[in-house]
């Protein structure tokens, strides 16, 4: 057994150099490291049980909420909040070769607008109207960052100074499934490396100096969400309750409908009673039915 894990150990070692040549940090190895040796002792990984867990029951909603809140203070707690959308993924599955957040989606004015163009209309619209700063930072990838820059620099509207437009997050090599080893494409090297995928925000919020940065500002809240999720908007509604919590962390969920039943939920572990997402590649074949049923998760 301690054979095969030095061995392992040497395959794996082949990607960790390859990622420290190309200017990676120690945390992103260690991070690479996680994911690849999940990935290697696969068979060994553990199904999130039905039995083991609960449905995720008692969630306020919006309107409950919006209800409670002073929206006058409200504004005090959103001025310190710090907008934070995830754009690293391309949009291949929609026939893309650059940010999902570059696709049209809605026609105003007979101009055409992207995700992008809505979202920074979103935060132009909540820093004039309620007189914030609300700083708007993209987590791009080295595939997104300079299209999507490059919208961003040419809207002669949206200005920021004090805090970074955007954080670019770690590169992972693409290894061979046989092998383990890290590919090589010499007639294009880029093709060699994938973004790691939103898994990489904490360290990358970290190590970028991001967080320093706000703190240095005086934010104390930071709103994350996806590119391409325009519901989730701005709201000072949110940041105050959040706030109103004290809670470390805050998620918003939505009921499942038909279209989301092979999709990740969040139940609750019986015996610690934390919340988890349990993706269906977690599911264990004999609770499919259970897992796919919107009406209980």
């Amino acid at each position: 057994m301690r054979k095969g894990a030095t061995l392992t150990e040497d395959i794996f070692e082949q990607s960790a150099a390859k990622m420290r040549e190309h200017g990676m940090t120690d945390m992103a190895v260690a991070q690479f490291k996680r994911l690849y040796e999940v990935w290697r002792n696969e068979e060994a990984s553990s199904w999130i049980r039905e039995e083991e867990v609960e449905p995720l029951t008692g969630v306020p909603s919006f309107h409950d909420v919006y209800e409670t809140i002073n929206h006058d203070k409200a504004v005090d707690a959103f001025a310190q909040t710090a907008f934070l959308k995830l754009n690293g993924g391309l949009g291949t599955s929609m026939g893309l070769d650059c940010a999902k957040s570059l696709l049209p989606v809605r026609r105003h004015k007979a101009r055409q607008m992207r995700f992008i163009d809505i979202i920074i209309g979103q935060v132009l619209t909540a820093r004039t109207r309620l007189g914030v700063e609300l700083p708007l930072t993209l987590m791009n990838s080295f595939r997104t960052s300079d299209d999507t820059m490059k919208v961003l620099r040419s809207n002669k509207k949206f200005h920021q100074d004090e805090i970074p437009m955007e954080i670019i997050q770690h590169q992972e090599p693409k290894i061979s499934a046989k092998t383990g080893l890290p590919v090589s494409f010499p007639s294009n090297p880029e093709l060699e490396w994938c973004p790691p995928g939103h898994g990489d925000l904490f360290s990358t919020i970290w190590e970028s100096g991001l967080l320093d940065r706000l703190e240095e500002r005086g934010f104390k809240y930071l709103f994350i969400s996806n590119s391409d999720n325009l519901g989730a908007r701005p709201s000072r509604t949110l940041a105050q309750h959040f706030e109103n919590t004290g809670a470390p962390f805050m998620i918003e969920v939505a009921k499942r409908t038909p279209a989301d039943r092979k999709g990740g939920h969040i139940v609750r572990d019986k015996v610690t009673g934390r919340l988890m997402l349990r993706e269906m590649s977690q599911v264990h074949p004999e609770d499919k039915d259970d897992a796919q049923n919107i009406d209980k998760h």
